[in-house]
């Protein structure tokens, strides 16, 4: 059985928390306590001086009321939390007993509320989501406390998914924005990104290099291969002599290449940026080469190689993140800072992620809604139900000792006026 899963230590905003829950439950128990002594007190002034029982009965009536008021309130609130003094008192513990109610609830108000598809584009539009993450991202301390935070929750979250959860999640979202973009074009800029401002001409370089290297090492398997399709009428020596001066004609040519003015090279250039050019424009090729990313994309042995890499990826990742989480909360810090900054400087990349941003929502987050607020509900029902519970207090058990107080306050002047009329109509 998996055992529930724990939150993050506490950080500093938790314990000033805890601290501010302590010094506000300390006043309205305090409150309690100061109304059953004022209680005490008029009770025995009224036996011990007669001529001050009118007016005490009066306080005396307040201070009954307010305690009432702050013990039935003090019930309330802790019964939200815990059963009270541990007594299986019916419909106490209100937070524990119902946490994969409140999952389930919560994942449904999610997926109906905030992750429709009108809900999402019109946040994103008024939001500009990559400038603002950017501004938020580039400042050091916003990219150190989410590394660390993503550092310490991911092994968690991971583990608390079910299988395949992620692998399935990511690789609906990238099949359907690899099918959604034109293959060609984005083809066609990607090749014209590498070969333009010279890269071109070192990337022409590399390939020489790497052929006029395995050329000189694999000179005499490519002689034996040569000799291996001669004639068998011819004799030996001969196709020997013809696959070495084969051998060593490519490898002149290959260094004949690195001259920059080698007829070859302009050819190969001229062939490369054509292709760029017709990739952009001409529509039987970009037909042609949306039908081959089709095919790709359908073919069973494809999908099943990328299962395989997600799974080693998946499993590295998870091993990685459990032993050196500092130093991948540093090394995400590093990241984030960076794409802070190229995100807040480029507009273009703006740009680019806002209508990345758009469609992913179109494609793959609303029409998966309730998916994610199923998973919103499996991951709460996998969290342990204490630490959900003091989770919670943290978060509004200060406003909920106010309640506390205003019982005790209310109560008072409600038991002040009832008595108040009661001596009115002598009802009492």
């Amino acid at each position: 059985m998996t055992e529930p899963a724990a939150f993050a230590a506490p950080d500093v905003g938790d314990i000033a928390r805890a601290r501010a829950l302590a010094r506000m439950r300390s006043i309205a128990t305090g409150l309690l306590i100061l109304m059953a002594a004022v209680f005490v007190a008029a009770s025995l002034g009224q036996g011990r001086w007669p001529g001050l029982a009118p007016g005490l009965a009066y306080v005396r009536a307040f201070a009954e009321a307010a305690m009432v008021g702050a013990c039935a309130d003090w019930f309330a609130v802790t019964a939200l939390f815990r059963r009270p003094f541990g007594l299986p008192i019916p419909h106490t513990g209100i937070i524990p007993r119902n946490k994969d109610r409140i999952g389930q609830a919560l994942g449904g108000f999610i997926a109906d509320n905030f992750l429709t598809e009108a809900v999402l584009e019109e946040k994103l539009r008024r939001l500009e989501v990559a400038r603002w993450g950017g501004d938020w991202l580039r400042r050091p301390e916003n990219a150190q406390k989410t590394a660390r935070r993503i550092a310490v929750a991911l092994p968690k979250l991971l583990s608390a998914l079910p299988a395949g959860a992620v692998r399935d999640l990511v690789g609906s979202g990238a099949l359907a924005a690899v099918r959604a973009a034109p293959a060609a074009p984005v083809l066609a800029r990607l090749l014209d990104s590498l070969w333009r401002d010279g890269r071109g001409e070192r990337l022409i370089e590399r390939a020489i290099d790497l052929a006029a290297a395995y050329l000189a090492e694999r000179g005499e398997d490519i002689e034996t291969q040569v000799a291996r399709q001669a004639p068998a009428w011819l004799p030996r020596w001969v196709d020997r002599a013809i696959a070495s001066r084969l051998a060593k004609g490519l490898l002149q040519a290959m260094q004949d290449m690195r001259d920059p003015e080698h007829p070859w090279r302009a050819k190969l250039r001229e062939s490369i940026e054509d292709y760029i050019r017709r990739l952009a424009e001409e529509p039987v090729l970009q037909a042609e080469v949306e039908g081959w990313k089709q095919r790709l994309m359908d073919d069973p042995s494809v999908r099943a190689q990328a299962a395989d890499l997600w799974a080693a990826f998946e499993a590295s990742f998870s091993a990685t993140l459990a032993a050196e989480p500092r130093a991948v909360a540093e090394r995400l810090e590093r990241t984030l800072v960076a794409l802070g900054v190229w995100l807040a400087e480029d507009a273009g990349a703006q740009r680019r992620l806002n209508d990345g941003a758009q469609l992913l929502v179109r494609r793959v987050i609303a029409p998966r809604r309730h998916e994610i607020g199923l998973f919103v509900a499996q991951v709460v029902a996998s969290w342990d139900a204490r630490s959900l519970t003091d989770k919670l207090e943290l978060q509004v058990g200060k406003d909920l000792q106010y309640i506390r107080v205003n019982g005790t306050i209310v109560g008072g002047l409600v038991g002040l006026a009832i008595y108040g009329l009661a001596q009115a109509f002598s009802l009492g």
